[in-house]
């Protein structure tokens, strides 16, 4: 348990940027899944769309080290890859 002052304020400190980061990561992880089931339904339109809004917050969720970067960039490079194969195949 804390015992001073400063280690007190870490501890709230720790907890709000957990609670950001928590919320940051759930919306990235539903991003991603609307763009995969996008693309399991087949529908090109939709999946580049879902792509669009999912690529800033991947990025954004690397850029603040919730995610790595390379994680973050592979992600968005799989995901792009897999849409733009649908896209071809349509």
């Amino acid at each position: 348990m804390a015992n001073t002052k400063s280690a007190k304020k870490a501890v709230r400190k720790i907890e709000t940027r957990t609670a950001i980061n928590k919320a940051q990561r759930t919306r990235m992880r539903n991003e991603v899944r609307r763009v995969e089931e996008a693309i399991t339904s087949g529908d090109a339109e939709q999946a580049l769309a879902a792509l669009k809004s999912a690529e800033p917050l991947i990025a954004r969720t690397g850029q603040t080290s919730i995610l790595h970067k390379n994680t973050a960039s592979r992600k968005i490079s799989r995901l792009t890859k897999r849409v733009k194969a649908l896209s071809a195949s349509a």
